[in-house]
């Protein structure tokens, strides 16, 4: 995650990741969610 505000979608990437290294399920649809969150956050923190 960037800085120290991440932003929703990002929390709730890191949240969907987080179950699914637990439960080894949805892990696709986690790593999706997470780097559309990393897209989204290149323009409003400037990464």
């Amino acid at each position: 995650m960037s800085g120290e505000h991440p932003s929703r979608k990002q929390l709730e990437a890191s949240i969907a990741q987080s179950k699914a290294d637990r439960s080894g399920q949805g892990k696709a649809q986690a790593r999706e969610m997470q780097s559309e969150a990393d897209r989204a956050a290149v323009p409003k923190h400037g990464l």
